[in-house]
C-alpha cells in the first residue's frame, strides 16, 4: 500500500488468529531485500479430528430500518451496503465520522442503527458512536473490525458486552446479525 493509505489490517488479524491457537510469530526484514514472517503453531499429537462441515444457513432476514455504514475501505462500504439494501433496508454510508456527522445531521428520521468500522484514520468509532448516540439515543451500535473480537477487547477500543462483527464476514453473518442487533431490546 502507499504511504498513509489503509489501515494495515490483514497484520493485525493474522497476529490475533496465530496468538489465539497459541503459536507465535517471528519477523525478519531487511532494508531493500524485504520481511520474512516465520508462524509457529503448537504441535498436535494423535490423529486429526474429522470435520463435520454444518449445512450452511441461506436464510438472510432483512428489514426496512436505516442503518448508518462508517468503513473507510470503500469496497467494504460499498459491499456492505449492497448487501443491506437488498434486504430491504435504508442505507446511508460514510468513509468517515465528519462524513457521518454531515449525514446524521441532514437526516431528517431516526437512525435505527449504526454500523462502524473501529479502526478509522481521525476519529475511531467508538468515539463515533458515542457522539452519535448523543444526536440519536436510540440508535443501536455495531462494531466491526478486522481484528479478532479478543484483540479488540484486550486493547480496550471495545467492550466485551457490545455487539461486535469480525471481517471478513458472509453475507448471512452480516443479515443476521444487523437483525439481532436491531431487535435488541424488542418483545
Amino acid at each position: 500500500k502507499d504511504r498513509g493509505r489503509g489501515t494495515g489490517l490483514g497484520l493485525a488479524t493474522i497476529f490475533g488468529t496465530v496468538k489465539q491457537a497459541g503459536g507465535a510469530i517471528d519477523v525478519y526484514s531487511e532494508q531493500g531485500q524485504g520481511t520474512t514472517f516465520k508462524i509457529y503453531l503448537p504441535g498436535v499429537e494423535g490423529p486429526a479430528d474429522s470435520l463435520v462441515q454444518d449445512k450452511p444457513d441461506l436464510e438472510m432476514p432483512g428489514g426496512n430500518e436505516t442503518i448508518l455504514i462508517v468503513e473507510d475501505e470503500a469496497n467494504v462500504r460499498e459491499l456492505a451496503s449492497t448487501i443491506l439494501k437488498r434486504l430491504g433496508y435504508k442505507v446511508f454510508a460514510a468513509s468517515n465520522g465528519g462524513e457521518a456527522f454531515l449525514l446524521v445531521e441532514k437526516q431528517k428520521d431516526p437512525i435505527d442503527l449504526l454500523m462502524t468500522d473501529v479502526v478509522m484514520p481521525g476519529m475511531n468509532g467508538r468515539e463515533l458512536a458515542e457522539r452519535l448516540i448523543q444526536i440519536q439515543p436510540r440508535m443501536r451500535v455495531l462494531f466491526t473490525s478486522g481484528y479478532t473480537e479478543n484483540v479488540i477487547i484486550h486493547h480496550g477500543i471495545v467492550e466485551e458486552n457490545l455487539a461486535f462483527i469480525s471481517k471478513p464476514y458472509t453475507m448471512q453473518t452480516l443479515a443476521h446479525k444487523i437483525r439481532e442487533v436491531l431487535n435488541q431490546g424488542k418483545n
